[in-house]
């Protein structure tokens, strides 16, 4: 009884205009093979239901009956009867809402997990190029929100629906059995209550839309500011009085908006409750005069006064009953689009698994072009959805390398040549768009994902640290990996030390993103990881590019004892880290326009060599800058040492 103003309140209040939206073919279809598992409990859910609603009408009959059969006539035997058959009802009601709450809760809570667990899995396995477009917080919603939303269309909208028919037929036919004018009075009042509550509905629908967005919009904006980076911005460039002002400002309309919500809601309750008074005093106005003039029994009318009581809130909410059906359903269409986004990576069926072994790697006339907005991503899932959604041009043309097992290849070229995106191609983070890349003579295409992730390292210029502890941050690439192997990977990335003099040693916690470390120990960190992965191809994205020269004097020793044995593609910077690779290959606008060695790729006075001499012109000139004085004879002694440093 005390819930059903609230959830009129709620159907009322939701926004009517989803009722006008047509679903996607077959949504309906689909939604019903999530319900296919619960099959028995849904069943068992609406019988329960349905007896509890019967329930409804019990009590008000049988007080019809302790007055008119027990009261009036002063027989208390038949008063204290139907007195203890009203409080075994009460006991059976009671015990039907814990089974029915039960019922829902199992079948709500099993599919909230079924649908984010398999939006999760499916969501991870989208390449890397969703996660550059899409916004994380539409991602959490769909996870949150959406799949929330979904689950109701089968407890709460199911069992409000089933509920409120029933006991508005059952209700109506008792009242019309008992006295059909005083019936037929009562349901004239019901249009004068949904005409204006519907006006109201949109009002709260409106300003609940809006309470979102302005919550949604200091969410973000808390989560800008309190994250590491951040909150690293705010206290360098930042005013703290501005922010708090500004923060206060959106607060403020979020007060605001929370004030007119009470006030609308207190209203929409207030007109409820005064309609049915209403009616209550027309049944009691109207049926007294007719009990005193015989026509009607005292039970009676007190019969009728009980049912009225329950007529209008399943009224109510029946008459909004396509909304609420279709808010549901627009939650799961939300869910399957995600669900629908068909991954442009992912594995083919009868993969195999990379063959034993050293493994080297071929690129064999690859082509590629990064994939358009509608191919990897969701208009919905955009904060702000690009005006120009092509894909981008031809990024790498008609590229072969071939990298043999155990060698070193290093990649060279300015900002811009292709370098990131081939090595982007060797992890599969994308597939080429013409040509193969082929890791142990295998076409990756045809390789199982697992046996690729094992088999195959990476390590960025920013090395991403989970806000864990070192210890799981290190487990997160081998998770069956001891304390004995996680130590002998440390002390080869030149770690340990560090690790061991810390106060909670392997169980710190590096805080967000790592930043509890300095760069030069994040990438080391790095290291021991892809070290106690132990993969057979390692991938290198100049790891000391942005470090000092203490720290990448560390770091280049870890990557030495990271590199020593295995397949290894590295781009290269600095052109010192790579005198000694295998095979160059100097890359320019997409293509490969030298390869060779270091001696040889000098001789020939290509693009490699105009590299090397900006670069060694930028070494002489800031360590020139770093001496007091500095005559001619010491630039050309400058000179040669760099040259030799080179």
């Amino acid at each position: 009884m005390g819930m059903q103003p609230w959830m009129a309140m709620r159907s009322m209040s939701r926004d009517s205009s989803v009722a006008d939206r047509s679903l996607s073919p077959g949504t309906r279809r689909r939604v019903l093979t999530y319900a296919a598992p619960y099959r028995s409990a849904i069943i068992t859910f609406l019988v329960v239901v349905v007896i509890d609603s019967v329930l409804v009408v019990t009590v008000p009959l049988l007080l019809k009956s302790l007055v008119d059969d027990g009261v009036i006539p002063k027989d208390s035997s038949v008063v204290v009867r139907l007195a203890l058959v009203v409080a075994g009802i009460a006991v059976v009601d009671a015990l039907l809402t814990v089974v029915s709450r039960w019922y829902s809760a199992r079948i709500g809570e099993g599919l909230i997990n079924d649908l984010r667990t398999q939006v999760f899995g499916h969501v991870l396995r989208q390449p890397i190029a969703f996660f550059t477009r899409a916004q994380t917080g539409s991602l959490v919603s769909r996870l949150n929100n959406d799949v929330v939303g979904a689950q109701q269309a089968f407890t709460s909208v199911l069992s409000n629906v089933v509920s409120n028919i029933v006991s508005v037929v059952l209700v109506v036919g008792a009242m019309v059995a008992l006295s059909w004018q005083l019936t037929l009075g009562s349901l004239l009042l019901v249009p004068l209550f949904l005409v204006p509550a519907k006006l109201m509905g949109r009002r709260l629908a409106s300003l609940a839309h809006r309470q979102m967005t302005l919550n949604a919009d200091m969410g973000t904006r808390m989560t800008e500011r309190f994250n590491v980076a951040g909150a690293l911005l705010v206290k360098l460039f930042g005013n703290p009085s501005r922010e708090e002002a500004e923060y206060a400002e959106r607060a403020g309309r979020v007060r605001d908006v929370g004030i007119q919500i009470a006030l609308n809601r207190t209203l929409f309750m207030a007109a409820l409750s005064l309609v049915a008074a209403l009616a209550t005093a027309m049944i009691y106005g109207f049926g007294g005069v007719m009990a005193v003039n015989g026509t009607l029994s005292v039970g009676t009318l007190l019969a009728l006064a009980a049912l009225l009581a329950r007529l209008y809130g399943p009224l109510t909410s029946l008459s909004n009953v396509r909304v609420d059906i279709m808010t549901a359903l627009i939650s799961f269409e939300r869910v399957f689009e995600v669900l629908d986004l068909e991954p442009l990576v992912k594995e083919r069926p009868g993969a195999v698994a990379l063959p034993e072994g050293p493994l080297g790697v071929e690129l064999d006339h690859v082509s590629f072009r990064y994939p358009s907005a509608d191919e990897v991503s969701l208009s919905s899932l955009e904060s702000v959805a690009s005006g120009d959604r092509r894909g981008s041009g031809v990024v790498l043309q008609d590229v072969s390398v071939t990298a043999p097992a155990g060698s070193l290849v290093a990649l060279v070229g300015p900002s811009g040549a292709g370098k990131t995106t081939l090595t982007s191609l060797v992890s599969r983070l994308y597939d080429p768009t013409d040509g193969e890349v082929r890791v142990g003579g295998t076409d990756l295409r045809d390789v199982t994902m697992t046996s690729l992730r094992d088999r195959v390292g990476v390590v960025t210029q920013e090395a991403h640290l989970f806000h864990d502890t070192i210890r799981a941050n290190l487990l997160y690439a081998r998770p069956d990996a001891t304390d004995e192997q996680i130590q002998a990977a440390l002390r080869a990335a030149q770690i340990s030390q560090l690790v061991d003099e810390l106060p909670e040693g392997l169980d710190t916690v590096v805080g967000d993103r790592g930043h509890r470390l300095s760069g030069g120990e994040k990438q080391r960190l790095a290291i021991a990881r892809l070290l106690l992965k132990a993969p057979d191809v390692v991938v290198l994205d100049e790891a000391t590019a942005h470090l000092d020269s203490e720290s990448e004097v560390a770091v280049q020793r870890a990557l030495d004892a990271a590199l020593q044995g295995r397949t290894s593609i590295v781009i290269a910077h600095r052109l010192s880290t790579i005198r000694q690779a295998d095979l160059i290959v100097v890359m320019d606008h997409g293509r490969v326009v030298e390869t060779g060695r270091h001696a040889e790729l000098l001789a020939a006075g290509g693009l490699y060599a105009d590299l090397h001499a900006t670069q060694f012109d930028d070494q002489a000139v800031g360590r020139a800058r770093s001496t007091d004085a500095v005559s001619s004879g010491d630039l050309a002694e400058l000179g040669t040492d760099a040259l030799d440093h080179v």
